[in-house]
Formats: C-alpha cells, sequence, structure tokens
C-alpha cells in the first residue's frame, strides 16, 4: 500500500497573510484561492490549505519542512532579513540561535497564527547527535 499525505488545512486569522508569509519564507508561490482555502503547495505535493477561523479557536500546531543547505540558507536570510525572532528550540528557550541536531542545521519560528514552523536539514535520527 502507498499512502501519502496529500493536503492539511492551516487555521489561520487571516489565510492570505499566513500564505503569503509562509510562501515568502520558504519561497514557493501561493496558489489560486478555491473555497475557503489559500493553498501552497509543496515540491512534494503536499498543500498546505490555509483557512480562516475565529482567533479564539486557533490551536498552536507544528509543521517542519526538510529543505537542502542551499534552502535553509535562503530560508534562513528571508527569516532574518524579515526581523522574524528565532529560535534553537521549540521551546523557545534558545532565541537567536539555530541547532546542529543530526550533522544539519535546523531553526524554528512563529507564523502570523502562531503556529511553530520549523526547517531542518536533516531528519531527525538520521545522523550524528546534537
Amino acid at each position: 500500500m502507498s499512502v501519502e499525505l496529500n493536503h492539511t488545512i492551516v487555521h489561520s486569522r487571516d489565510s492570505r497573510e499566513s500564505a503569503e508569509f509562509l510562501a515568502h519564507i520558504l519561497d514557493v508561490e501561493v496558489g489560486a484561492e478555491w473555497g475557503p482555502f489559500i493553498p501552497i503547495e509543496l515540491s512534494n505535493g503536499v498543500t498546505l490549505d490555509f483557512a480562516v477561523i475565529p482567533a479564539e479557536s486557533i490551536v498552536s500546531q507544528h509543521y517542519a519542512f526538510l529543505v537542502t543547505e542551499a534552502e535553509f540558507d535562503g530560508i534562513f536570510r528571508r527569516i532574518q532579513d524579515a526581523g522574524i525572532t528565532y529560535y534553537a528550540d521549540p521551546h523557545r528557550k534558545q532565541p537567536g540561535e539555530i541547532n546542529h541536531h543530526d550533522g544539519g542545521r535546523g531553526v524554528y519560528f512563529a507564523d502570523p497564527a502562531g503556529h511553530g514552523m520549523e526547517i531542518i536539514t536533516r531528519p531527525y535520527g538520521s545522523g550524528a547527535g546534537a
């Protein structure tokens, strides 16, 4: 059996703002609005469909993106250029730092709705320790 994630809905206060924010950081395109959704498609075909819900109903979720070293450089530069606070850890105890887990690089930051975004260059468990 071949099972693949096709899409997921990302709750937001402003779907356009959240989709454009993440698309800019990841250097991907925002897709055409489809019903209540503003999508961005990732290179593996998974679509993140941003949808508006009341702000008080948004529960922070975690989204991790595996990227190449070169892509990390561009993403990290865009995070810094935008003045976005970033962290080496998901608990936000190491501000202004990146991590080097499994011999790669990783960074955490929040999107406009408060979701935790993570960029990594190596999957966890794939190499040397932190």
